[in-house]
């Protein structure tokens, strides 16, 4: 964080300044980076105590300064032996100073922020266009998957004055909150990936994740760029609702960014990119055909930033994993294969690694797809659980493994389209499914393990990985 005193703080969250007992009072200098999780504390951050549904961070505040944090921010006094800023609501206050850095830091010039939103990719794309704007200067990018009202803030927190890009991911679980973390750092370049049923649950249906996810591109300026999936048709129809210039990626020839000869393979990806007038080949070593898409919008996002297409691709190339728990390769064994792709699922994304898993499969072995719910569907959560297991038998997966009892209609429905026995087995734990597995799975066979990080399939996957490293 940039330098601020505990008294501009104050104005800042708009609230009531407690010295501390350490003698930090009104012209205390702080500097550390913010925390809601007392266990994420070093010396000299700032520890932001936020009431949640099933705890209260007001009760970690000694364990916090015991830590080494050198202010508070509080919704009620605690006992102290440093300064806290009482304040009305500890989330908002985050955000409040949130803005004003940013708001600092982009008045003194030299700081860019790209935002990026869409219902699947995100993580991937914000680390991708983290590397790319690495070679341009100091960048700081959302952690894990901090993209919320608590994790945006956060991110947004950690600029300094020699920060040249702030790479933000920006979700929402309603809306509205897309536009409140774009009030807090205006993107001068936006990025729409998807519009999917990823949250839709959540959201209430199609059309308000439509509109939700619409709202960067309706705060964009007139001078800044959006950066849209020109084969989504509704991200396509964002294009009419925002003042910025639009940039596209997609694969077909109206895109700025574009792909073609996409080939996939256990590998990664290989395909040529078109954009400005050039074209060179790329050998994209992060596995599934779907990453493609994230790759260009990375890529355009990169050529918007200025940099040159062969280091665009440079950067493509130099990346090997998607992020943690995303298509990552285990195992090895015997010729067995694990994909741990556990980390999130939406159907769109359960769809493309199903695919990905039909491409790859060894010659001599079997493809075998161990899936878990997909979280947040809502009124459409029977529907698409159906289709993904019709899905998979049409694809001639070999055998699928369902874990959990709220993922058994993908059971049934594979049950009911397969043609023949034992195409699908049913377990209702990871530890029932783990034990079949080790004993079931044969020599070059390989497995995807996939479902929301809510069903807890990450763990199985390791576990497959380790078991078969």
């Amino acid at each position: 964080m940039i330098a601020l005193t505990l008294a501009e703080i104050a104005t800042a969250v708009n609230g009531r300044l407690i010295p501390g007992e350490d003698g930090s009072g009104p012209e205390t200098v702080i500097s550390g980076e913010s925390q809601t999780d007392s266990r994420e504390v070093s010396p000299g951050h700032v520890f932001f105590a936020r009431r949640g549904e099933e705890t209260d961070g007001h009760r970690f505040a000694a364990r916090a300064v015991d830590a080494g944090a050198s202010l508070l921010v509080v919704e009620r006094e605690v006992d102290g032996r440093v300064a806290q800023i009482v304040v009305a609501d500890s989330t908002d206050a985050l955000g409040s100073l949130a803005t004003e850095v940013v708001r600092r830091v982009r008045a003194a010039g030299g700081l860019t922020i790209v935002g990026i939103t869409g219902s699947n990719g995100k993580t991937t794309t914000k680390n991708l266009v983290a590397a790319m704007a690495e070679r341009t200067g100091p960048t700081v990018a959302s952690a894990k998957s901090f993209n919320n009202e608590v994790g945006g803030p956060v991110t947004m927190l950690r600029v300094t004055p020699d920060t040249q890009t702030l790479v933000a991911e920006m979700g929402a679980s309603g809306e509205g909150e897309i536009a409140r973390l774009t009030a807090m750092a205006p993107p001068h370049i936006g990025v729409v990936l998807t519009v999917g049923l990823a949250h839709a649950g959540e959201f209430g249906g199609i059309e308000t994740t439509f509109r939700t996810k619409s709202e960067m591109v309706r705060d964009l300026s007139e001078d800044a760029i959006a950066v849209l999936n020109r084969d989504d048709p509704r991200v396509a129809q964002m294009a009419e609702l925002t003042r910025a210039q639009v940039l596209w990626f997609g694969l077909g020839e109206s895109a700025d960014v574009r792909a073609t000869d996409v080939e996939a393979s256990a590998s990664g990806t290989r395909f040529t990119i078109h954009s400005g007038g050039e074209s060179l080949p790329v050998r994209f070593r992060v596995l599934g055909e779907h990453h493609v898409m994230n790759a260009l919008a990375a890529a355009a996002v990169g050529r918007a930033l200025g940099i040159p297409l062969a280091e665009v691709v440079a950067t493509l190339e130099s990346a090997t994993l998607a992020a943690p728990g995303r298509m990552e390769v285990l195992g090895g064994r015997d010729g067995v294969t694990v994909i741990n792709d556990a980390y999130n699922a939406s159907p769109d994304s359960m769809s493309a690694a199903l695919r990905t898993l039909a491409q790859i499969r060894k010659p001599d072995g079997r493809s075998v797809a161990v899936l878990g719910a997909m979280s947040e569907l809502g009124e459409y959560s029977i529907e698409e659980h159906r289709r993904v297991g019709l899905q998979a038998v049409r694809l001639g997966i070999s055998e699928i493994v369902v874990v959990g009892p709220e993922a058994r209609q993908l059971h049934i429905s594979a049950i009911n389209e397969g043609s023949w026995d034992g195409e699908s087995t049913f377990f209702p734990s990871q530890d029932e499914a783990f034990d079949y597995l080790i004993e079931s799975l044969r020599a070059d066979d390989t497995v995807l393990v996939k479902s929301s990080n809510a069903a807890g399939l990450q763990r199985l996957g390791d576990r497959l990985g380790e078991a078969f490293a």
